[in-house]
């Protein structure tokens, strides 16, 4: 089976499209670049897809250097026969690949290894013939100083046809559908969790079961976080008789004195190999549907998180809140550089609110502040209230920003590379400051684990989950375009084709050079080379380039097309730009090229319409009721402005303005069914809701979304 065909049973596009994404990606061209700019390659797939398509090009290399291995291994034992080896080069699924292997897989000793060394496997081989009515008889022959008596040797055969049983193809294939359709997952409680507080967030668990298959992805890694820390016991399995059944309609042949012996042989290998061999697979091949549902979800947040509308270049106060340490203000240039910082003290113990309120004002008036950022932490809505008391001499807005992972930035490397003369608070503030300007520009310079978007994130395969991640990064910001006089190295290593190494070679080269004033001149950047040039220059963006085309989206590539549009239409190039009328008259298929085909100059023409737009929306002012502080202010009944600070598979979670956020389960986001919560609902969507219920002692809040 070739690459090709292998891909294109697990994805639904043409092998056609599927080679020449390959063929793209074998040529190392990035999966931002294809995605946008080799359309007529791949027949329009978009970047998830693509993604896909490298993903199981992956699964397809890892599974031909397995059979390779598999087929060095059972070759050195001089076992490999030509019709074994042909099983093997046929077989592309994982299990049944490891059950061909399972005979010659190098183990501990075995009870079945024992018996062998004891001359028994003939006397097994009677056995499963099933054609002696005389066993104990027979098994008298084969008596030796390892074997004093018949029950010996009859229990040394037993272990060796159980092994055989265990090893049968045929039975582990459908043993295994049989767990994969009808297995259960059941959990009960380790008696001395009922003592343990942590472990009552897991009650519902003390006493489960349901049906594997079907168990939600949330619910499976909540099972089996509580069974990691020892509070409940997962057992996993199906009818035991129906099981029993099956094998017995397989191996049992004929009844006669050997019956028996099958019958406790197949109950053993059931027991000691197969149910929980079996088991295990299922539950881990389960385990990874729920890491990628949750990876998705995850993902999905975290796009939706980095492409928050920015409010651009303003100049911006930022508060990181605070009760007893007071709260840190900062207040940043247009570029986001730190112009000064100090400490207010409005809130109890303390409560200077005139002192506060004069420094403000004064920050406000001295720096020209534009608006003013507050982080949503400890001590949000107070400062909040506090901030939108203060009269200023010129409309100031007043955004609260989520704060989640900013700690974590304030002390990493890049915060203390970026700020070394400045503690870990002036540090948080300046990123809550900076979220309110750019969020993607910010954002990306945190791990995307500690944001705080996800679910069980600490659960799943963290491999799997870091490359989900990063190219949710990196196609965001490929999405946007970077503006290489501005962005940070942080920022420019995940354009298409840059790399960190570049990235710092990018900024040496602007802090030696100035800025650029095109994009050929990235050229002269040390370790960019033609093939990244290729992959980068059009993600690249340059507000005052001397080219007109060189703050769009438009390739490098592509310039003469568009030169010659113009021509044709007897104008310059920057008269075509953004002209509506003009771009009307243009015919596409006078420019198609053996590069450029129909979906490339569509994308063209798109752009030229608006070119350099960024795909984000402005950013929005939202305001929480006022009369909720503290959860103690909720009432059954009240319908509240909120935001949706977190989605997961089994519903979302709302900001309603106080530290606890409010659940807003699947079944109450509308009317009716609802299978997908994006459907619904995205990161940050400003939504009203209605309160269902309140437990103060536990801190949860259950909301409604249909009023």
């Amino acid at each position: 089976m070739t690459p090709t065909q292998y891909i294109a049973q697990h994805i639904s596009v043409s092998e056609k499209q599927i080679q020449n994404t390959l063929e793209l990606l074998q040529n190392d061209c990035t999966i931002p670049f294809i995605a946008r700019y080799r359309k007529d390659a791949t027949g329009n797939l978009d970047e998830v897809v693509i993604e896909q398509i490298a993903q199981a090009f992956k699964a397809y290399e890892a599974i031909v250097k397995r059979k390779e291995a598999i087929v060095k291994a059972i070759e050195s034992q001089g076992l490999l026969t030509p019709e074994l080896n042909q099983k093997i080069v046929n077989c592309f699924e994982v299990n049944e690949l490891e059950d061909l292997y399972l005979p010659y897989k190098k183990k501990k000793k075995t009870k079945a290894d024992t018996a062998r060394e004891n001359g028994l496997e003939p006397l097994a081989k009677i056995m499963m013939a099933q054609n002696a009515d005389n066993i104990e008889v027979i098994a008298s022959r084969y008596l030796n100083a390892n074997v004093p008596n018949e029950d010996d040797a009859l229990q040394g055969a037993r272990d060796i046809v159980a092994e055989w049983i265990n090893e049968n193809l045929y039975i582990r294939k459908q043993l295994r559908r049989m767990f994969q359709r009808k297995a259960n997952i059941t959990a009960k409680v380790v008696k001395t969790a009922l003592e343990k507080e942590e472990a009552q967030k897991f009650k519902q668990y003390f006493d489960w079961s349901e049906n594997l298959s079907k168990a939600a992805s949330h619910r499976l890694l909540a099972m089996l976080r509580a069974e990691t820390e020892g509070f409940i016991k997962l057992k996993i399995g199906v009818e035991t008789e129906e099981a029993l059944d099956f094998i017995k309609q397989n191996i049992i042949k004929a009844k006669n004195a050997t019956t028996p012996h099958l019958v406790l042989a197949i109950e053993d290998s059931y027991k000691r190999l197969l149910s929980p061999a079996i088991a295990n697979e299922v539950l881990q091949e389960c385990k990874d549907k729920a890491d990628t549902q949750s990876i998705q979800v995850f993902a999905n947040n975290l796009g939706q998180l980095l492409l928050e509308p920015p409010l651009g270049e303003k100049r911006i106060l930022a508060l990181d809140p605070g009760f007893k340490s007071g709260c840190k203000v900062v207040c940043l240039d247009e570029k986001g550089d730190l112009l000064h910082n100090e400490n207010i003290y409005p809130h109890a113990p303390q409560n200077d609110v005139s002192g506060a309120i004069k420094k403000i004002r004064s920050m406000v008036n001295a720096y020209k502040i534009d608006a003013i950022s507050i982080g949503n932490g400890t001590a949000a809505r107070e400062t909040e209230f506090f901030i939108k008391k203060i009269p200023f001499e010129k409309p100031i807005q007043v955004f609260m920003v989520n704060e989640s992972g900013a700690s974590v930035y304030s002390a990493s490397k890049i915060a203390r590379d970026e700020f070394p003369n400045y503690d870990v608070t002036v540090r948080g503030a300046v990123s809550i400051g900076r979220r309110l300007s750019d969020p993607l520009a910010e954002l990306v310079k945190i791990d995307p684990k500690a944001i705080g978007v996800g679910q069980y994130q600490h659960d799943v395969n963290q491999t799997q989950l870091k490359e989900s991640l990063d190219a949710v990064v990196v196609r965001c910001v490929n999405k946007v375009g970077v503006n290489i006089n501005t962005a940070s190295k942080y920022l420019l290593q995940y354009v298409s084709g840059i790399g960190e190494k570049v990235a710092e070679n990018i900024v040496h080269y602007r802090t030696e050079n100035g800025a650029f004033t095109n994009r050929k001149e990235l050229n002269k950047v040390t370790g960019l080379g033609k093939k990244a040039f290729q992959q980068a220059a059009a993600f690249i963006r340059i507000p005052q380039s001397e080219h007109p085309l060189d703050n769009s989206s438009v390739h490098p590539e592509a310039y003469a097309i568009v030169e010659k549009m113009a021509k044709d239409l007897k104008i310059k190039l920057p008269e075509l730009i953004g002209n509506a009328e003009k771009i009307k008259q243009i015919n596409l298929e006078n420019y198609i090229t053996p590069e450029i085909g129909l979906l490339g100059l569509q994308d063209i023409v798109k752009e030229l319409q608006k070119p350099g737009l960024d795909p984000r929306k402005s950013a929005k002012i939202f305001e929480f009721d006022p009369s909720v502080k503290t959860i103690k202010d909720l009432k059954t009944g009240m319908v509240l402005p909120g935001i949706v600070n977190n989605i997961t598979n089994f519903g979302c979670f709302v900001d309603i303005g106080i530290k606890e956020s409010g659940l807003v389960h699947i079944s109450q986001l509308k009317a009716g069914f609802v299978s997908d919560v994006n459907e619904v609902v995205k990161l940050h969507q400003h939504v009203d809701v209605k309160v269902t219920e309140v437990d103060e002692d536990r801190k949860r809040i259950q909301l409604t979304m249909v009023l």
